[in-house]
């Protein structure tokens, strides 16, 4: 008579149990091999050393315990998925808004625009310059000490000397100092949003100025 030890379990029961890469399947598909495994298993055991109750309890337990992770995994799927779905629905209302983005240039529209820079402390001084096309400073605020956060700024389109300029695309230069030592300074600007999207990492904005960003990167929304 064909004897199995059954002191080990068989790495090929093992597989089935933890659910090796090797053996994939459904939860139904796991349960079936494992059954087929432990029946053949005990009609070969030796009658002199029977497989006792112990181990029997402790290979159901392992099924048990992958049949539970296969369907907590198949749960949290479902749920990451109806997030997504009920985020996609709150994203939708903001196409058509403005938000307030990282950004190194903004748009002066009908002599109007809004921007920020964003400070990762206090400074001594902060200066804020818009820069055109041409790479030249039209306009530069002096805003002498802050403290660290968001500074909203407004600018009308007049530069240095007063005249108006034209409605276009600007840059937004800012440069601070604390304790005589340059600050790294972030810079905001307002952008249309036009639609969404997603992808594995979540739902995307598509913004006017060509841009787009998650929902968790927008500062404000007006």
């Amino acid at each position: 008579m064909n004897t199995v030890n059954t002191q080990n379990i068989s790495p090929t029961l093992r597989q089935s149990v933890n659910g090796a890469a090797a053996i994939k399947g459904s939860s139904q598909e796991v349960q079936d091999r494992f059954m087929t495994l432990l029946v053949t298993q005990m009609k070969n055991q030796d009658p002199l050393n029977p497989m006792d109750n112990a181990q029997m309890t402790s290979q159901l337990a392992q099924l048990s315990t992958v049949t539970g992770i296969d369907k907590l995994n198949s749960t949290m799927e479902s749920l990451i998925n109806s997030v997504q779905s009920s985020q996609s629905f709150q994203a939708a209302d903001m196409i058509g808004r403005a938000v307030l983005v990282d950004a190194s240039s903004f748009r002066l529209n009908q002599s109007m625009s809004a921007f920020a820079v964003n400070l990762p402390s206090n400074v001594d001084n902060l200066t804020v310059s818009v820069v055109d096309n041409a790479g030249q400073t039209v306009k530069a605020f002096n805003l002498g000490a802050q403290r660290a956060g968001a500074t909203p700024l407004n600018w009308n389109g007049l530069d240095t000397l007063g005249n108006q300029l034209a409605d276009g695309v600007y840059k937004i230069k800012a440069e601070g100092t604390l304790a005589g030592k340059a600050v790294d300074i972030g810079t905001q600007a307002y952008a249309g949003v036009l639609s969404i999207s997603k992808d594995n990492s979540g739902i995307l904005l598509n913004l006017d100025n060509g841009a787009s960003v998650y929902t968790n990167q927008v500062a404000k929304i007006i």
